[in-house]
């Protein structure tokens, strides 16, 4: 049985989140929140994630990807695809079975990688520039304890939860 925490908790601030929310995922669609100069909107924000989980966690099969990920390999495959075209990822046979293929980020994907964080962090610090630094730490916890929340919800539903 859930609570409708609706009823427990603020609805005025709760409607406020929720546009507030609605707000910045248009906004952060729009813009892509790709960085600053000349990086700026130069890769998708697939692109990013599966280049960003590649350097965080070393190489892996696309189902280890997809899992990780949390969605599914067929999308993983798709979006792979151009990044093995481009020379940003490259496949290679299992160490230890060679039938089964990993994707590693390739150097070329490393080094646009870095060039694309650097901007992505220029813009971060931009767009903060008149925080306090414990702003900043409060709002990246938060942000990280939400989408915490929403992958969890997801993979919820994934599982049949309600």
């Amino acid at each position: 049985m859930t609570t409708d925490l609706t009823a427990v908790g603020d609805t005025g601030l709760l409607d406020t989140l929720q546009h507030e929310v609605a707000l910045f995922a248009r906004r952060a669609e729009q813009t892509r929140l790709g960085g600053v100069g000349q990086v700026r909107n130069s890769m998708d924000r697939a692109a990013y994630l599966l280049l960003n989980r590649l350097d965080k966690e070393g190489p892996m099969g696309v189902k280890a990807l997809a899992a990780s990920m949390g969605i599914d390999s067929s999308t993983v495959t798709r979006q792979v695809a151009p990044l093995v075209d481009t020379g940003l990822v490259k496949r290679t046979s299992h160490p230890e079975d060679g039938r089964a293929v990993v994707l590693q980020l390739a150097p070329r994907g490393q080094a646009r990688l870095e060039e694309v964080r650097a901007s992505r962090r220029q813009l971060m610090a931009e767009l903060t520039h008149d925080w306090a630094p414990e702003e900043r730490e409060a709002f990246c916890a938060l942000l990280t304890r939400f989408n915490g929340a929403l992958s969890a919800r997801m993979a919820g539903h994934d599982r049949g939860d309600s």
